[in-house]
């Protein structure tokens, strides 16, 4: 979440209008995040997250994101809920953008990340790949495996000012992940971006997942090996596997792993540290003016991406008693 776009209060009022809602009483931009513009509404007594879509979410995409919301809730995964207008529609336009309203998610991200935090995401994420599994609206992977060589290209003479030798690091590890990645794993929807920020808590118990507009089709084990880098590492970025451990084997509660998957998890950690460490020295670069929202440091994982360099099976996130 972010605020990129300026939203005044007789805007926001005139596009309300299209809504069977309570008056307005309060609203307030949202900085969190780096994709789209967010707003806290409230109208009444009830709250609403407004998202206005910026640049790097495609307008045909928006019908599959209120699909997947619609469809999650009807499967009681705990997401924010689509609210339509009077015109039974979804998506309207404010300021020129596309814009959505949805239910508020209780609760708040944690700072604090707990064995008990990472038991909680992975029985979520074996719940959310489960139910999207019927789903009747797919979307393809845009920053999928075979796009990380243009991303790399776009911005390698700057990445060395990030680090020094890092253009010359991403490329072989680039080279690394062209000669293992694999190809025939179980896929379906996955969330993509499941981030602390993305879960809520109430009490370390899971409240919401939000944020859904990286969802695609991809390896399931992708989405795994994404969490693995958000949630097992310490603020020194030293992995810490019993966090993993917990993760894992609360996913696997709901859905066992294959063979393959489990073999194929090292290098889709490999893949998943290189995917964000590129979009978020990306990021770095693009730092527009007048707006609120915080570039995120790409070198955290940079150095994520060198512990799992150091791994050769899933024995190494606490998998042992699965293979």
């Amino acid at each position: 979440m972010a605020v990129y776009t300026k939203v005044n209060k007789i805007e926001l009022k005139n596009f309300l209008k299209n809504y069977q809602l309570d008056e307005l009483s309060s609203y307030t931009g949202i900085t969190e995040g780096v994709e789209n513009t967010n707003y806290l509404i409230i109208c009444g007594n009830t709250k609403y997250i407004l998202t206005l879509y910026e640049k790097r979410v495609a307008e045909a995409d928006l019908p599959f994101f209120i699909n997947l919301l619609n469809h999650l809730s009807a499967k009681d995964i705990a997401s924010p809920i689509p609210i339509k207008m009077k015109n039974a529609q979804y998506i309207g336009k404010i300021n020129e953008k596309s814009a959505a309203l949805f239910s508020f998610i209780e609760g708040s991200s944690t700072k604090k990340i707990t064995e008990k935090h990472c038991k909680e995401v992975g029985k979520a994420l074996a719940s959310m790949h489960i139910a999207s599994k019927d789903i009747d609206h797919i979307r393809q992977n845009s920053l999928s495996f075979n796009s990380w060589e243009n991303l790399y290209n776009s911005i390698k003479g700057n990445l060395d000012k990030i680090k020094f030798g890092l253009s010359g690091e991403i490329s072989d590890e680039l080279e690394n992940l062209r000669r293992n990645w694999p190809n025939d794993l179980p896929k379906g929807i996955i969330h993509g971006d499941l981030f602390p920020d993305n879960i809520f808590f109430i009490n370390k118990d899971l409240s919401g997942l939000i944020d859904f507009y990286f969802a695609c089709e991809e390896f399931y084990a992708f989405d795994i090996a994404i969490c693995i880098n958000a949630w097992c590492f310490e603020s020194d970025y030293s992995f810490n596997i019993t966090k993993a451990k917990r993760l894992l084997g609360a996913y696997q509660e709901k859905r066992i792993l294959s063979k393959k998957e489990l073999k194929s998890l090292p290098i889709l950690c490999r893949g998943a540290a290189l995917r964000f460490l590129l979009t978020r020295s990306i990021d770095w670069f693009i730092k527009p003016e007048n707006v609120l929202v915080i570039p995120k440091d790409p070198i955290e994982y940079y150095n994520k991406l060198k512990f799992h360099q150091s791994i050769n099976s899933a024995n190494d996130y606490g998998l042992y008693e699965y293979n």
